[in-house]
């Protein structure tokens, strides 16, 4: 018996039926298919908990290297570049070694007849060896690492103390690797072994010679704040006569003069007085100095005696009474009136005027009312303030917010103009939901470890948090840009001064919590300085670098991982790569005699083998100078010699 097909009843002729539409075929796959996915093998996450531990160790492996490199620059005096690696560390110890060392790498002994620490030739007639046993490369490079000082291997090497500093590229390293931190008096002693370790402590390779043979570097001392008064008039003409003739005697080049936006454009828009300057520069003429204006367009503290404030202009107040926002503003809300946000750069919210057209009105006033002191050479070079206290930065560490040092700052994005532009970026990147402040950053006060997002590992080097951070500096550069655009069209061939901030606390820490809140991207993995570089380079300004000396005490930045000389050393180094000329800044008083040498060791580094030196020198005295007078004269005198290179005899205590 034939079995039937179950359509065997239908027409024989006709069609076999269509088959399954795709819907259906998913239907149905997907009825007989298993349950959801089983969660991947224990084999997976172990990889993937390695790949996140291998991230981690390359993190630490990195913050290691950047210490090492750092401490290579400042305490041995090697001209590695700005992103130096195991090569440029090894090239470097054999080229002190007395190696030749050639770009392929090719490495040999430069002289095979003569022993590795013969002097080399701007040595002859200085250093005199009797007895010099040859040494093996690697001794030689121990002797370098360890700070083994040189006549303990060769006791017949002396120093001369009419050493230039030119010249001293050697006895630099031995002497420094000795001691690299405290800086004073230069000892009597001929021979570094006569040295007791007191002596050491206090001792810079800076004062070991003569500065006769060394770069001239103009030398400006600030005028104190209260000679003119809040209501733009010269306060006490004969004091500033008295105060200038001993910077006169002090043999200076020129003042720097503070001209305060929230003293010439106080009352109203638009209306300027400028009669206090006037007389002022009328004075400084008298004595033949040069002058650098500073354009402040910030608050600050006290004016002068300390009584009354530099607020910015009554007018700017009166619309901050109706707007706040136009402040910058931190996480919880409070408005830090010292700057404008740059969120109002191009808002149209200061009596029909924006932020940048405000500057530049402002700089064209002061073109147009001394024009002709910047045609006779008076008014040198005009510094354009960005940010807090005149700086290139946010306001992130304000004192008045309580703040004090080692905290990390906050970051001030949180006025509606900035948070509007944020919300825009975030929607170009296509995640919204990015368009916020990081909600685990801390507060003033915080330390870097103690917050999730710029503890080693945080969520600063997260997407999100390399999308914040690119958007936060990325304001910054923005800002520089429109500022200098205008001021270069102001001030046509004039020399333009930019002030950078030393943001050293954590420094030595892989995320550099202070630099990202004021404004810097610059972890330890990223470069952060060369974005702004580029933008002054564009504008052909001058940059200036807050130097600060020691401050806080050892305990004090070791608890804080700073590092003021590893940032000073990347800055300046950075700079120099972008063809900008680097000017410097002390803002320390005059007491801190250990600051002098330091000065004059980032002025005039004596390893560069481009022989780099600063333009100029800016002293901003914190008390005028007749009242340090008779604690300072003498060591500002022999200082500002030692920059102008006329100093043959060292400092005394």
């Amino acid at each position: 018996m034939t079995t039937k097909h179950p359509h065997s009843d239908a027409d024989p002729d006709a069609s076999p039926p269509p088959p399954p539409s795709r819907r259906l075929r998913g239907l149905v796959s997907a009825s007989a298919s298993s349950p959801a996915p089983a969660p991947p093998p224990p084999a997976r996450r172990s990889g993937e908990r390695e790949r996140e531990r291998t991230k981690l160790r390359e993190r630490h492996r990195r913050a290691i290297t950047s210490r090492m490199l750092a401490g290579l620059r400042q305490h041995g005096n090697f001209p590695l570049p700005a992103r130096a690696d195991m090569n440029d560390v090894l090239a470097a110890l054999a080229r002190a070694a007395g190696w030749t060392v050639q770009p392929d790498g090719t490495t040999f002994r430069s002289s095979p007849s003569q022993p590795l620490l013969h002097p080399p030739a701007q040595f002859q007639g200085t250093f005199q060896a009797t007895s010099v046993e040859p040494m093996s490369f690697t001794n030689h490079l121990n002797s370098y690492a360890i700070g083994t000082p040189l006549d303990s291997q060769a006791s017949g090497l002396q120093t001369d103390d009419s050493l230039s500093p030119s010249s001293l590229d050697s006895v630099v390293v031995a002497e420094q690797s000795i001691k690299n931190e405290n800086y004073g008096n230069s000892s009597s002693a001929n021979s570094l072994s006569c040295m007791e370790s007191d002596q050491v402590m206090k001792t810079s390779a800076v004062w070991a010679g003569d500065y006769t043979r060394t770069p001239y570097i103009p030398v400006y001392a600030s005028l104190s704040m209260g000679i003119i008064n809040c209501y733009c008039q010269l306060v006490d003409p004969e004091a500033v006569r008295a105060e200038l003739r001993h910077l006169k005697s002090l043999n200076v080049d020129g003042v720097v003069v503070d001209c305060w936006w929230g003293i010439v454009e106080a009352w109203t828009p638009q209306k300027y007085e400028w009669s206090g300057y006037r007389d002022l520069f009328g004075i400084i003429k008298e004595f033949k100095l040069k002058v650098q204006v500073v354009l402040s367009f910030h608050g600050s503290g006290e004016c002068g005696s300390g009584d009354l404030l530099i607020a910015l202009p009554r007018w700017v107040m009166e619309i901050a009474q109706e707007n706040q926002d136009i402040f910058f503003t931190d996480r919880v809300g409070r408005r830090n009136t010292e700057c404008l946000s740059w969120g109002i750069d191009k808002e149209r919210v200061l009596r029909g005027r924006t932020g940048i057209e405000v500057y530049f009105d402002f700089m064209r006033s002061f073109h147009m009312e001394f024009r002709s002191l910047s045609e006779e050479g008076l008014i040198s070079a005009i510094e354009i303030g960005l940010g807090a206290s005149g700086e290139l930065r946010y306001p992130s560490c304000p004192e008045k917010m309580g703040w004090r040092y080692p905290g990390i700052g906050e970051f001030q994005c949180y006025d509606r103009y900035m948070q509007k532009n944020l919300r825009q970026a975030a929607l170009k990147r296509g995640h919204l939901f990015w368009a916020r402040g990081p909600d685990n950053a801390g507060y003033y006060n915080s330390r870097s470890h103690e917050t999730g997002f710029f503890c080693d590992g945080g969520d600063y080097d997260s997407y999100y948090g390399r999308f914040f951070l690119n958007w936060y500096s990325g304001i910054l550069v923005d800002h520089v840009d429109q500022v200098l655009s205008l001021a270069t069209l102001a001030f046509d061939g004039a020399v333009i001064v930019v002030k950078i901030p030393s943001m050293y606390w954590w420094y030595r820490t892989a995320s550099h919590a202070a630099e990202l809140t004021a404004g810097f991207y610059n972890p330890t993995n990223r470069d952060g300085y060369s974005p702004v570089f580029r933008m002054l380079k564009k504008h052909s300004v001058v940059l200036k670098l807050v130097c600060y000396g020691p401050e806080f005490t050892v305990q004090e930045n070791d608890e804080a991982f700073a590092d003021p000389e590893g940032l000073t050393w990347q800055v300046m180094n950075a700079a120099w790569e972008h063809g900008l000329s680097i000017s410097v800044e002390s803002a320390l008083p005059c007491l801190a005699n250990e600051m002098y040498p330091l000065i004059l060791d980032t002025a005039k580094p004596r390893n560069d083998p481009d022989r780099h030196h600063v333009s100029f020198f800016a002293y901003r005295q914190q008390t005028p100078f007749l009242l340090q007078r008779n604690v300072c004269f003498s060591e500002l005198e022999t200082f500002v010699k030692c920059m102008h290179g006329e100093a043959t005899e060292n400092f005394v205590d």
